[in-house]
């Protein structure tokens, strides 16, 4: 036996297994499409094609989890590899675009699209993500700079609006779109709020000011917000591409430079991780904060999100929720963020987004108005943003969001940009800014009509 020179006998390390089992399937079993484990989503695909072929795709949560899982983490990773343009958040326009189109000329099986659009039509998908992520991200914040920033924000979105409206309307005017028809059927509809919140009471409110038919109006305003959340998706990761270039004007996802997060992972008041009964707490307490809101939609007219948003905002500032449950909070923002984005995007691909209206805005004249009006509200975002000694890539992105297709359009120009925490401002953007939008533009067609 061979000795070490210290009195003791040398142990023998035996040498490691070629053999394939179990460890080489264990690194096929470990590599993933998104989240989803490569043999799990071989065997998936041979699944939901037995149920496909056997007629009826369950529209249940079970099944919804598979489906949105696997298309959206799929047509995400095919962004994600793609050379130049995966550095423009292709991989947010991917899960929601390709879906679209799949969607629109029918190369999805019906089954599968009926299970699709009837779980995100039926399960409050969206607000719910919205829910976890306002409410975590908020908790997660520095209270001492949190009601700055809301402060701060209505600056340079209130200024961004302005010059936004004033720069896509003397493009139309110069394209020959004419100053009417620019303004108030290409340029208000991108900053309106998106489609539930934007182009349909804005459309209602034309059809009854001109006495028209509002299927009319809709068809006419709608494009332009599709298109305006496209280019603000590809312009917000762009600048997310210019902020790794130069980082000295972004706060990766901080509004301000003294912002922090209160309790990071490990760090902070509460050490160590949340128990799972913490975590659940968390995403209790969301939800709840949701429905307070929601209540109060129907009792007072305020959108709900927007209600959750400031009590989530209270509750943070008055020291409300314990460091503990804060903790879970940003535990169960961190998951949606990880886990749900892109089968939200995917879900979104496919039931709210159609592809015909998208396509439709492609007129060279309508193309360079809404890009000029986009690109003139971020600019006037970044430039105002850092007048105020906030980050201006950061202020840009949430300008960018006033010009989104709604709630959804929130999501997939943060997830583009990979700031999903500042949730809570882009809120503020799509849902006050769309809302003060619309009501201003109803009264001065009235005035004019």
């Amino acid at each position: 036996m061979n000795d070490t020179g210290a009195g003791h006998p040398a142990v023998a390390v035996p040498a490691p297994s070629t053999a394939f089992w179990p460890r080489g399937w264990w690194r096929i079993v470990d590599a993933k499409v998104g989240i989803v484990p490569v043999p799990v989503f071989i065997i998936l695909i041979f699944v939901i094609a037995g149920f496909t072929l056997t007629g009826t795709v369950p529209s249940d949560i079970l099944m919804a989890i598979v489906l949105l899982s696997m298309g959206g983490f799929a047509c995400a990773e095919l962004g994600k590899r793609i050379p130049y343009i995966r550095n423009v958040g292709a991989a947010a326009i991917f899960a929601t675009f390709i879906p679209s189109y799949l969607a629109y000329h029918h190369l999805l099986p019906d089954p599968i699209l009926k299970a699709t659009i009837d779980f995100t039509k039926t399960s409050n998908f969206l607000y719910l993500f919205i829910a976890c992520i306002i409410v975590g991200s908020i908790l997660g914040m520095d209270r001492h700079v949190l009601i700055k920033g809301f402060l701060k924000i209505f600056v340079p979105l209130g200024i961004g609006s302005i010059v936004a409206g004033a720069v896509g309307t003397a493009v139309g005017v110069l394209l020959g779109l004419g100053a009417y028809h620019t303004f108030f059927f290409i340029v208000v509809p991108i900053m309106a709020g998106g489609v539930g919140e934007g182009a349909i009471p804005l459309s209602i409110g034309y059809a009854e000011i001109l006495h028209q038919p509002q299927g009319d109006f809709f068809a006419q305003v709608l494009p332009p917000v599709m298109l305006g959340s496209l280019t603000a998706i590809l312009l917000s990761g762009t600048l997310n591409y210019v902020g790794k270039r130069y980082p000295h004007l972004t706060g990766e996802g901080r509004l301000q430079p003294d912002e922090h997060d209160d309790l990071p992972p490990g760090d902070g008041p509460v050490s160590g991780h949340p128990d799972v009964t913490t975590i659940a707490a968390a995403g209790v307490t969301a939800v709840t904060l949701y429905l307070i809101g929601l209540l109060g939609q129907r009792l007072f007219g305020f959108p709900a999100p927007v209600a959750m948003l400031f009590i989530a905002v209270v509750l943070k500032l008055t020291q409300a929720v314990s460091p503990q449950l804060q903790l879970g909070a940003f535990v169960v923002f961190r998951f949606f963020q990880t886990a749900v984005t892109y089968p939200l995007l995917f879900a979104i691909g496919v039931s709210l987004t159609p592809w015909d209206k998208l396509v439709a805005a492609f007129n060279l004249r309508y193309l360079i108005t809404i890009v000029s009006t986009v690109a003139a509200l971020m600019a006037t975002g970044f430039i105002v943003g850092r007048w105020l000694k906030m980050y201006p890539i950061d202020a840009a992105i949430v300008n960018a969001c006033h010009s989104g297709q709604g709630g959804t359009g929130d999501v997939a120009i943060l997830t583009a940009s990979n700031r999903m925490q500042l949730m809570p401002f882009a809120q503020i953007a799509t849902r006050i800014g769309g809302a003060i939008t619309v009501t201003i533009v109803l009264i001065v067609l009235s005035r004019l009509g």
